[in-house]
């Protein structure tokens, strides 16, 4: 599985105090992090930050503008910051990104490219955000994609339940982290290729059923 990578998105200080909804997402999302480390997929931080001052932000975005005027996500600020429970390891590789799509103003694609990675495996905050956004460009980039539901998180549980039961399995496997690692692991062992197929989350259709954006 050396041709995929973990993406971790947007898990920052100020937007996990937002969005965490206290049911043990860092952990969850941390024995994802530490599975794709011990098989030996690299794992891809992705943060969005600004220049002081957000001369990135254009005044017709309202969300980012929302954001400027709160002074949020400037780097190097505390909150912008990586939560230290998921922090990363000498090796991970940072990227920052501009908007809401892990592409957007960044050089994943560039990095991406340079090792080879064709599959996606996405996590973070929210679902709604980054996760939908990152999503529809991989797709639309034909990267092969996965994603964890459960290491991602909305403030809205049921968008979240709507997106990743009805429409990410349109264009990903939407798996849990059990089922990912379980996964991970039969690839990794001998005779445990039947192991490799992730399922889609339970009580959605089977992503080769539903047609592709």
């Amino acid at each position: 599985m050396t041709d995929s990578a973990l993406l971790v998105m947007d898990v920052q200080q100020d937007i996990v105090d937002i969005v965490d909804d206290g049911s043990g997402y860092l952990p969850r999302l941390r024995t994802a992090i530490d599975g794709a480390r011990a098989a030996g997929i690299p794992v891809i931080y992705v943060v969005i930050g600004f220049r002081p001052g957000h001369p990135e932000v254009g005044t017709r975005n309202r969300v980012l503008t929302a954001i400027a005027r709160d002074g949020l996500y400037t780097e190097g600020a505390p909150g912008t910051r990586i939560h230290p429970d998921i922090a990363p390891e000498q090796g991970d590789i940072v990227v920052t990104k501009r908007r809401a799509s892990a592409f957007s103003g960044s050089d994943l694609d560039v990095v991406l490219r340079a090792r080879g990675i064709n599959s996606l495996v996405l996590t973070g905050l929210s679902t709604s955000g980054v996760v939908l956004h990152t999503l529809c460009q991989a797709n639309d980039l034909d990267f092969g994609l996965t994603v964890l539901a459960d290491a991602c998180l909305d403030t809205d549980p049921e968008v979240h339940r709507v997106l990743t039961g009805k429409l990410f399995p349109q264009w990903a496997d939407v798996v849990t982290v059990e089922e990912w690692l379980a996964a991970v692991a039969g690839a990794e062992s001998p005779g445990g290729r039947a192991a490799c197929t992730p399922r889609t989350h339970p009580g959605t259709p089977p992503s080769s059923a539903s047609p592709r954006r």
